[in-house]
């Protein structure tokens, strides 16, 4: 019985969220660019190691607006695009789905720098693929980032939040995917 609750709540979740990401989409390629350029820009202001990742990154993954929403049952969904040699090279789409105890809305970015080759490949050729699965992501909170130079981050990819907006809180279980789209 507790197996049909779940897949319950996750078909909701799914349908709940074919609806909330309408917001975190950008319109346009030129639109997501220009949004990606603005948190970037944001990111550094506030954490200056990233001057330095950005020199040296493979690539940067930048996802300006997430939407995130659910009760028990959570759901979240935002554009970003791939800069390769300070251009962007591709559009990619971040999802998520996630059960436990939450509740809450919120508005938030990341930025993903993928700091060796391998990272670089895995992203480019793998179609979607989750966090957790695949090259190690670190999430770079403000303490960590202190620590980070150049020596320190030269492999996998370092992931930094910004513009985060709203309340949620909870724990539970959530698988997030990444896939390439085209706009």
């Amino acid at each position: 019985m507790k197996r049909r609750h779940f897949l319950q709540a996750a078909a909701a979740c799914v349908a709940a969220g074919s609806a909330l990401p309408g917001a975190a989409i950008a319109e346009s390629a030129a639109e997501l660019e220009a949004s990606a350029a603005a948190a970037l820009e944001r990111l550094k202001k506030t954490e200056p190691v990233t001057d330095q990742m950005i020199e040296s990154a493979k690539g940067i993954l930048i996802f300006p607006e997430i939407i995130k929403g659910g009760l028990l049952v959570g759901a979240a969904a935002g554009d970003g695009v791939l800069r390769v040699n300070g251009k962007s090279d591709s559009f990619y789409r971040s999802t998520a789905l996630s059960y436990g105890l939450q509740a809450g809305i919120e508005k938030f970015g990341y930025v993903m720098f993928l700091m060796d080759d391998e990272s670089l490949r895995y992203m480019r050729e793998t179609d979607g693929w989750e966090i957790g699965v695949g090259p190690t992501v670190t999430i770079a909170d403000e303490g960590f980032a202190r620590k980070l130079s150049t020596t320190t981050e030269r492999k996998g990819i370092y992931v930094f939040f910004v513009s985060q907006k709203g309340f949620f809180a909870g724990a539970g279980i959530e698988g997030s995917k990444i896939t390439r789209i085209s706009k």
